[in-house]
């Protein structure tokens, strides 16, 4: 009779039964770990580093952790940044120092999301990485030069690793198939099309890809002896799949790039296919739509200034509507912004102006531009030699400044000859001409380029 209360084998899921045991089955990242590469090379020789595993969830920065230290005969400790502080970062560090001083190896300390430490905890590990007392590798999906203190960073290396293709996914799964215990004695039977699509929808992450693997498997149907995975089993099996997307992580800023220089490259398809991959990975539609109406005004500007309009509506419908109609208007927005004539004229302009304000001293309003509400003010002559535009022929005051005179000839506003723009351009040479020959100068300055 068996004790209830006795200890049963722990099940392990297929993404952990399969996590290899030698470097020579570590799946992916051949950019870095292929034959003769300097990484590879180096832990061969046992010469450990420090270092920053900079990539998605599920390439193997965890799996290569423990390898390395498997390779290189040290000590493998871990922690993760979710759950510590400074006080088991000392910890750690001591029974490092303990570990070295009884049995002379080294420990490779392991930090899992290592972004979530602050800057204090991650200054923790500043002389013992210096001294060498732990060889630190950390582990993170962000970008760690925005999110690792410049000390750490310099006391590291960093390795970018990258999405499994598809193709090194497909390996893997038929690996699996063949030398799991447990799936191989099930007798599983998988057409090379339903495995493309668990590849497919794994999206490059290897313990997303065995998760669906293993859920197609206990799904599976009876079918002559074998275990079938076919279309019906993996529509349940996929019914709940999002694509990878990491709200306010690089994946979400790297996406909205790719959308915004679609726009700005003209290029209405591309456009299409980053909107919707963000819509399909959970991305709110009106941040889409409050990021169509700046590119209206950083790229198109006056060029066409219907687009603003445009990014405005989409903006409107999907506030007053939801989904799916304003996705629809947005999607419609997107492509009216890529196929719009381009300008950043007024973009530029703003800059060069916001950067001259900042830079130079706050010149004082001249006297003829200044408001004159009061007696006192009129008495002053505020506004007394300004010319009212409406009463000068054409509506213009040829030869009227209305710079500081110190900066008189300053220009910021450089329009392009596309679109609408085109004719602003020649409307402000003509001006230009008109400012020129005319004798009624503010304050006669060199010609304006």
């Amino acid at each position: 009779m068996n004790d209830l209360f006795q200890s049963q084998p722990r099940h392990q899921p297929l993404a952990a039964r399969m996590r290899p045991e030698t470097l020579a089955h570590y799946v992916g990242q051949t950019h870095l770990l292929g034959q003769g590469k300097p990484l590879r090379e180096a832990i061969e020789r046992g010469q450990l580093h420090s270092m920053v595993l900079w990539g998605p969830p599920g390439v193997g920065k965890t799996t290569f952790a423990r390898l390395l230290a498997q390779e290189c005969d040290a000590r493998f400790a871990t922690l993760s940044a979710v759950l510590a502080g400074v006080k088991q970062i000392r910890q750690a560090v001591a029974e490092a120092e303990q570990h070295s001083a009884q049995f002379g190896r080294g420990t490779i300390l392991f930090v899992d999301e290592v972004h979530r430490f602050n800057k204090s905890q991650q200054d923790a590990f500043l002389p013992y990485v210096e001294e060498g007392t732990v060889t630190f590798v950390g582990a993170t999906t962000e970008n760690p030069a925005f999110e690792l203190n410049n000390a750490l960073l310099s006391r590291c290396r960093v390795y970018l690793l990258r999405s499994l293709s598809q193709e090194e996914l497909n390996g893997l799964l038929t690996r699996a198939l063949a030398e799991d215990a447990e799936l191989s004695a099930r007798n599983i039977r998988i057409p090379q099309d339903i495995l493309d699509k668990i590849t497919l929808s794994a999206d490059g992450d290897a313990r997303s890809a065995l998760n669906l693997l293993e859920i197609a498997c206990d799904l599976s149907r009876e079918e002559s002896g074998e275990q079938v995975i076919d279309d019906s089993v993996l529509t349940e099996v996929l019914s709940a799949d999002v694509r990878r997307f990491d709200k306010g992580g690089d994946y979400f800023y790297d996406q909205i790039s790719a959308l915004h220089k679609s726009v700005r490259g003209s290029d209405p398809d591309a456009a299409l296919y980053w909107f919707a991959r963000m819509i399909d990975g959970g991305c709110d539609p009106l941040y889409i739509a409050r990021r169509a109406v700046r590119m209206a005004s950083e790229d198109i500007g006056n060029a066409d200034p219907r687009a603003m309009e445009i990014a405005l509506n989409a903006w409107d419908v999907q506030e007053r509507l939801g989904s799916p109609e304003g996705e629809l208007a947005i999607a419609q927005a997107i492509v009216y912004l890529a196929i719009a004539a381009k300008s950043n004229a007024v973009y530029s302009a703003y800059k060069r102006a916001l950067a001259d304000v900042r830079r130079e001293p706050s010149y004082e309003v001249p006297i003829h531009l200044r408001n004159a509400p009061t007696k006192l003010a009129k008495s002053m002559a505020h506004g007394a030699e300004y010319r009212y535009a409406h009463d000068e022929p054409e509506g213009f005051a040829a030869g009227e400044n209305y710079f500081p005179e110190a900066i008189a000839d300053r220009r910021y506003y450089h329009p392009v000859n596309r679109g609408l723009e085109g004719k602003i351009l020649e409307k402000l040479q003509r001006l230009e001409s008109l400012n020129r020959k005319s004798p009624l100068q503010r304050y006669p300055s060199p010609e304006k380029p």
